[in-house]
C-alpha cells in the first residue's frame, strides 16, 4: 500500500511540474508584465487587509466603550440599591428598638 501512495505522490509532482511549464509557455503576458500585475495585486491586498484591520479595531473599540458604559451603569445601579437597602435596614432597626422603662 505504501508503494502506491509514493507512486501517487510522484505522479502528483510530475503533473504539478508539467502544469507549471505549460502555464509559463502559454502565459498571456511577458514576465515583467506578470510580475508588475502580481505586485500591484499584492499591494491592493495589503491595503485591503490594513483597511479591514483598522475597521475591526474601531469596531472593537466601540464595543469596549459600550461594555464599559454598561458596567458603569450596572455599578451605579448596584451602589444605589445597596445604599437604599442599607438605609432601609437602618431605619427598620432604629424603629423597632424597644424603649426601656415603659
Amino acid at each position: 500500500m505504501s508503494e502506491r501512495d509514493g507512486s501517487s505522490f510522484v505522479w502528483f509532482l510530475a503533473g504539478l511540474g508539467l502544469g507549471g511549464l505549460v502555464g509559463v509557455l502559454y502565459a498571456p503576458r511577458a514576465g515583467s508584465e506578470t510580475r508588475e500585475e502580481l505586485r500591484a495585486r499584492a499591494e491592493q491586498g495589503t491595503e485591503y487587509v490594513r483597511t479591514r484591520a483598522r475597521e475591526a479595531r474601531e469596531q472593537a473599540s466601540g464595543w469596549v466603550d459600550k461594555g464599559r458604559d454598561v458596567v458603569n451603569q450596572q455599578k451605579d445601579q448596584f451602589r444605589a440599591a445597596y445604599e437604599a437597602g442599607r438605609q432601609a435596614y437602618q431605619e427598620a432597626t432604629t424603629e423597632t428598638v424597644p424603649t426601656k422603662g415603659v
